[in-house]
């Protein structure tokens, strides 16, 4: 039994658990008599004790487990949730996601124990535990009562017969003083995945010997044909003590019974005689794991795992049925070839059409196979903030809504980090302190929102806040003083110009550096991985109310509408998205600010740029009498880029250029055309 195969779910499964751990704890947090809560914490501890149990992750198991005992506690009424518990079940969920990074990147759990958390967690269960001691007693006495009823079944090793080549295994294992143990294993009733828990039983007992039967067969019990214990005949030179322990090591199991086989008394196909131990091995052991259980966990190969994507079934079936349609149409071109005369052109077009709009809906189609909520990204964003109130001692709340807006699963993937730098920017620098906002007249807890929307191809999300604004004047002084500008150009700079500083590498306000922000390696960090996305980013303040940065993001970045347009005999790709208009302008009309080519367009001022002198284009021999010009968007900022001719709109698929190609970054990829050639796309943001 692999258990690397089930690796992807169980990562999978143990996220979504974590995440709801973290929001449960949340709502506990300020409710901590939410009976529903408390029941939710104590069931998403205990899956991952079991799915931690099941693939042998014993580290991770037990943290859970003792997390679990808390809860167990908590809904006995035997304790109280305090903030100190609150505080130490977020370390906890900490550590628990330590492991499973580990276990994404390896496989393995690691090393860490985690003690100092295990040790709090028990102590907050024996100082808060006193005040329900009746109720512990009469738990001890229904525990002691089903261990009893188990005890009074039969030990149905000895109901085991041996055969003559397992009598001469044993004899032979003599001589060397290894001893032949005769063991019966009892599964909790509760348990739901016997199987499971039968092979890491196996697996443990391979670790310290060899099984030479077993009852029922090896096969049935993986097949789980078995009612709740089963038996075995065992050859170790290990002690009762340390086999038990390494039984009663894996979740789930009841208990196990281990009996000494006397050799001498064996006879041929008759019902094995033992020697009974009169040694007790208690259950729960509190000792340290025997070194020789740490080798029972599941080594699965040490690779990283890969990414996956749950998709709706519904989805999958219209994706199949499209490519059924896909065939067809494909079928019906086939046959419309192989016509003659006038009619086949008609024939041929109408299932050109008719292919056109299959493959438009099966992007469609695929598109949404890959889009997933923002959800997944922004939901531990309100624990963050939680943690940010203690360090900052700062009182701030979160307001999320567009938690539903879905972007392709490249983007969810990159786009984590720069949001979380935007919030904790806000938390830190945007908001002022509880004191600060009460003598300013403000609610003394700051509000921070973040809010996601599609709009058109786009999605936006926003962080804002009200806080105390940008001040442009004390980003000037800095920049003055770093030497980012001179002082000609600070006095000629717009407040947006001025704010759009805060972007360059290494640039910072803070007057003292945090382990919060203050670096300097904040917002450029941000832009750039944006823009990496093909999306933009701008920010808006006012002074003493607060600042909102917007993130513009494409929705996917497979495959998007573009204009082609052609410069000399090169063709290039323009995205859609980032067209604002096209227009005729004579030569006339360019005027010149500051040296720099202008046209006036309905009363708006436009920059030109020169496409053909940007791409190092052959120059013309004669200049037209008009020019064509794409006008392109970023935010509120508008460029005319003048081509030579337009081809018309098409869609695109994206291709990397790969990391030989080294060119300035005004070319975001390239594109195979329909005969061929290869056109690259330009980036319309760093033109602007």
């Amino acid at each position: 039994m692999d258990l690397s195969q089930y690796l992807e779910i169980f990562i999978d499964e143990t996220n979504e658990h974590l995440q709801n751990l973290n929001e449960q704890l949340l709502i506990l947090e300020k409710e901590p008599e939410n009976e529903n809560t408390i029941n939710e914490i104590f069931r998403a501890a205990h899956s991952l004790k079991g799915m931690a149990g099941t693939m042998g992750y014993k580290r991770m198991q037990r943290l859970t487990h003792d997390t679990e005992n808390v809860f167990s506690e908590i809904r006995n009424g035997k304790m109280k949730v305090t903030d100190g518990l609150i505080d130490t079940l977020f370390r906890c969920l900490d550590s628990l996601e330590g492991y499973l990074e580990n276990i994404q990147n390896s496989a393995d759990e690691g090393t860490e124990e985690n003690e100092d958390i295990i040790k709090l967690l028990n102590d907050f269960i024996t100082n808060e535990g006193k005040e329900g001691s009746a109720q512990s007693v009469t738990k001890d006495q229904e525990s002691k009562a089903d261990n009893q009823e188990v005890a009074t079944g039969k030990e149905k090793y000895k109901e085991l017969n041996i055969l003559d080549f397992e009598r001469n295994a044993i004899e032979e294992a003599a001589k060397n003083d290894i001893k032949a143990y005769g063991i019966t294993v009892y599964v909790q009733e509760s348990c739901l995945l016997k199987a499971a828990r039968a092979f890491l039983v196996f697996k443990a007992l391979e670790a310290l010997g060899e099984i030479i039967k077993s009852s029922p067969e090896v096969q049935d019990i993986e097949d789980e044909k078995f009612d709740f214990d089963f038996s075995v005949i065992f050859l170790s030179d290990n002690s009762v003590e340390t086999i038990k322990n390494a039984i009663l090591d894996v979740s789930e199991i009841k208990e196990a019974y281990i009996g000494e086989i006397a050799l001498n008394q064996i006879e041929k196909q008759e019902n094995i005689v033992v020697q009974e131990t009169t040694e007790e091995v208690k259950k729960e052991t509190k000792t340290a794991e025997p070194a020789v259980t740490k080798q029972t966990a599941q080594k699965a190969p040490a690779k990283a795992v890969g990414r996956s994507v749950r998709v709706d079934i519904e989805k999958l079936d219209v994706l199949m049925n499209l490519v059924s349609e896909l065939i067809i149409a494909k079928n019906g071109l086939v046959s419309a070839s192989a016509q003659e005369g006038s009619s086949m052109n008609v024939g041929f077009n109408e299932q050109i059409e008719y292919l056109e709009r299959i493959t438009t809906n099966l992007h469609e189609s695929v598109m949404k196979v890959r889009m997933m909520p923002i959800e997944s990204v922004v939901n531990k964003f309100p624990r963050m903030i939680r943690d940010l109130c203690k360090k900052l001692d700062k009182k701030m709340e979160l307001i999320m809504s567009g938690e539903d807006t879905e972007l392709d699963r490249t983007v969810i993937d990159e786009i984590g980090d720069p949001l979380m730098h935007l919030l904790r920017n806000s938390a830190d620098h945007g908001l002022e302190s509880n004191e600060e906002r009460i003598r300013l007249g403000k609610p003394e807890v700051g509000t921070i929102r973040l809010d996601a929307y599609q709009d058109g191809n786009n999605v936006v999300i926003e962080v804002r806040d009200d806080g105390r604004g940008i001040d442009t004047e004390k980003v000037k002084n800095s920049a003055l003083k770093k030497g980012t500008i001179t002082p000609e150009q600070a006095e000629n700079m717009t407040d947006k110009e001025i704010i759009d500083l805060l972007f360059r590498p290494a640039f910072s306000t803070a007057e003292k550096v945090s382990d919060v922000s203050g670096r300097g390696v904040g917002l450029d960090v941000v832009k750039t991985k944006i823009e990496n996305l093909g999306g933009d980013i701008e920010v808006s303040t006012k002074k003493g109310e607060g600042s909102v940065f917007s993130i513009r993001l494409p929705l996917t970045l497979a495959i998007i509408q573009a204009l082609m347009v052609e410069l000399r005999d090169e063709k290039y790709a323009i995205p859609l998205n980032s067209i604002e208009m096209i227009e005729d302008v004579n030569a006339s009309d360019i005027k010149y600010v500051q040296t720099k080519e202008v046209i006036n367009i309905r009363g708006t001022v436009i920059p030109l740029i020169r496409l053909d002198q940007v791409l190092n284009c052959p120059e013309k021999e004669t200049e037209d009498e008009s020019l064509l010009v794409v006008i392109v968007k970023k935010g509120d900022k508008q460029v005319g880029l003048v081509v030579d001719q337009l081809i018309g709109q098409q869609e695109i698929v994206i291709k990397p250029l790969g990391k030989y190609i080294n060119i300035n970054k005004i070319i975001s990829g390239a594109t195979i055309l329909g005969d061929g050639e290869v056109a690259l796309i330009l980036d319309a943001n760093t033109l602007v």
